[in-house]
């Protein structure tokens, strides 16, 4: 039997690889459950089928399933709940991708997990590479980062994609809450403005992902390329923008261009977590190792809000 076909759970190469995404209800497990379809065979759990909190169920699922792919899409965002809710944020952020990463070990599959900007405490000028020395300021950041230690730690076959203010048509995301606060505002809308980072749509994170699964369902590559490569990359949209910026777009976007929009510092806009000043990735690691880059934030805020207007 050749390393490829063991790599992919004893499969004979004619074989149709398995992809087990958790979270599949959520921003982006949802736009990835869709993205990924045609490259195997999807098997789609959320909390309805899996509970995320019983790491028992977790392992016996990934051995029942003998997935060649993990798409880890699930995750505890509440971020500033986790502030006083740090046991659970702890078990799904940190304790549940160390589960997945050691069965994806022992069946050589592959753990694409997804992670945060919130990893870091914003003090660089610049934009953030994977090198630079993680300090998160808050619950959610810490929680995030032992994730992305623990999965390291394993040391399988792994992708981990730091991603950056995430929105998108469902869940609850910035821009969602934009759009709710612009029909009910009177005397307008105030929003940060001294926070830069880069508004990414999940069906961006989504699309990215499955041209990497894509390439490696293929089985066009030899195993020993993907564990030369594990590790961790910074994927967001293009260019960065405040909150405010975003907020902005959001509207002119939507065609609410008459909402007021005040900026405000953070200073007067307090929440139980602390938020990095600065959260822009740079992402050339990601177009260097796989071509891939993301569109402009701006651009893909249009078309995503397109796409709810034709819904």
């Amino acid at each position: 039997m050749s390393e490829q076909s063991e790599a992919f759970g004893r499969r004979s190469i004619h074989d149709e690889p398995v992809i087990l995404v958790t979270g599949a209800t959520g921003q982006v497990g949802f736009e990835a459950v869709r993205a990924l379809q045609g490259l195997g065979k999807v098997v789609a759990v959320d909390r309805s089928r899996l509970d995320l909190g019983q790491l028992d169920q977790v392992r016996d699922l990934v051995r029942d399933t003998r997935p060649a792919l993990i798409v880890n899409a699930a995750a505890y965002t509440a971020v500033d709940r986790a502030e006083t809710d740090v046991a659970t944020a702890k078990l799904v952020n940190a304790d549940l991708p160390r589960v997945l990463a050691e069965e994806a070990a022992s069946l050589d599959a592959l753990l694409i997990h997804y992670s945060t900007d919130y990893v870091f405490n914003g003090a660089k000028v610049g934009c953030y590479l994977e090198t630079d020395e993680p300090q998160p300021l808050n619950v959610y950041g810490q929680t995030k980062l032992a994730g992305e230690q623990a999965i390291a730690a394993v040391g399988g076959k792994h992708l981990v994609f730091r991603t950056s203010w995430v929105y998108g048509a469902r869940g609850r995301n910035f821009m969602l809450t934009m759009l709710r606060l612009a029909k009910q505002a009177g005397a307008g809308i105030s929003v940060v403005d001294d926070q830069f980072g880069a508004p990414t749509w999940s069906r961006t994170i989504a699309s990215l992902t499955a041209h990497i699964a894509a390439r490696y369902c293929a089985r066009d590559t030899d195993p020993s390329w993907w564990r030369a490569r594990s590790g961790v990359y910074h994927l967001t949209a293009a260019g960065s923008t405040s909150w405010y910026g975003f907020a902005r777009a959001i509207f002119d976007a939507a065609n609410y261009g008459a909402t007021v929009v005040k900026p405000i510092p953070g200073s007067e806009y307090v929440t139980p977590a602390r938020r990095p000043a600065n959260s822009r990735l740079c992402c050339d690691k990601l177009a260097e190792t796989f071509g891939l880059r993301a569109p402009e934030w701006d651009e893909a805020l249009i078309q995503c809000i397109e796409g709810i207007g034709n819904q």
